[in-house]
């Protein structure tokens, strides 16, 4: 079974407190490297990172040296680290590793050593794979089930829902407000024809880099077009950029709590209305104390929406969890909230 990144940054810490290791199966670009770092931040520990698509058996087990008439392994500094200290020891690609490395890895997660050096206690273990249900659309090696015997599995599917969450703090508002409002362009789940560009999460946030490196996200244009083709593929570029052309339609939560652009959202499409509401929620509006007039212009647009958007926005705002606001909203503008909410209900 599948799970969101929700489920598995509230599940997978039990996992490492056992300091048994963490496997990660999915699709590339979604972002399990990410939530490993993230997991770590958490856990307050620094990661220690190693492709083992890149190693050979020598990278892993370390080199010999002698001394006297003993033969002994001197492990690599990576390794040295996660065993004098604890942290993340972060193994990526490891279905592309060689079947020496990943022999190696078996005694790793097996026994938490390699040739005798033990890891530190409170070192934790991650890996990432592409296998799994989408192996077949990768250059990668099966592993057995003795292998995936000594790893907790988790098959990542992440929502649309984990992308804008993250989003929030990483992505300019541009795209952000683009992948909302056309979730299908996030990235590419049918079949993948060779050699062509698809879009993915990742490639998402390194266009978002790039556009606000080059300050090119104020408006579209042939360089933003051209750019996004280079990094999301031609279909989801020529939208982005038709997006891009049109984003003055656009309404940010803080305009519409401050009564800004009322007319732009008098002249919303349903769907439009229904993206601006999901904005309201991905921002935790509705979980702080509003002020009156951030209510009382709140009101106003509830009473204007169509009872399938106002019954959407009505259920961000009472389970908020703050009852100044639900009272304050349902009282607002004279009991035309309360008038509106009725006539819904009572349709």
């Amino acid at each position: 079974m599948s799970v969101d990144f929700k489920t598995f940054v509230k599940l997978a810490p039990a996992v490492s407190a056992a300091r048994l290791p963490v496997l990660l199966r999915g699709r590339h670009g979604v972002g399990k490297s990410q939530v490993v770092y993230q997991l770590a931040a958490n856990m307050e520990l620094p990661v220690v990172e190693r492709r083992a698509s890149q190693m050979t058996e020598g990278d892993l087990v370390g080199l010999p040296s002698i001394d006297g008439n003993r033969t002994t392994f001197n492990p690599p500094d990576w390794f040295k680290e996660s065993c004098e200290q604890p942290v993340v020891l972060f193994l990526d690609e490891v279905d592309r590793a060689t079947l020496e490395v990943r022999q190696g890895i078996f005694e790793l997660t097996d026994s938490r050593k390699l040739n005798g050096h033990h890891l530190h206690p409170d070192t934790v273990v991650f890996a990432a794979i592409n296998g799994g249900e989408h192996g077949e659309q990768y250059q990668v090696n099966e592993m057995d089930p003795a292998e995936l015997d000594r790893w907790s599995v988790w098959d990542i599917e992440p929502t649309v829902e984990d992308w804008l969450a993250w989003g929030k703090e990483n992505i300019d508002g541009l795209i952000w407000d683009f992948i909302n409002q056309n979730r299908a362009h996030l990235e590419h789940n049918a079949d993948i024809e060779p050699n062509k560009r698809y879009p993915s999460r990742r490639s998402w946030h390194r266009l978002n880099d790039v556009l606000v490196k080059a300050d090119l996200l104020e408006e579209a244009s042939p360089a933003m077009f051209t750019l996004a083709q280079s990094f999301v593929g031609f279909e989801a570029a020529v939208a982005f950029n038709d997006f891009a052309q049109n984003y003055e339609r656009v309404v940010t939560v803080a305009q519409l709590l401050a009564g800004d652009r009322s007319e732009t959202l008098e002249a919303f499409s349903l769907n439009e209305h229904c993206a601006m509401i999901e904005k309201v929620e991905a921002e935790d509006v509705c979980k702080k104390e509003l002020s009156e007039k951030e209510v009382a212009n709140l009101a106003n647009y509830f009473v204007s929406l169509p009872s399938e958007a106002a019954m959407k926005l009505w259920s961000v705002i009472s389970t908020g969890g703050i009852q100044s606001n639900v009272v304050n909203f349902h009282g607002a503008n004279k009991g035309a909230v309360g008038t509106h909410l009725s006539k819904i209900l009572g349709a």
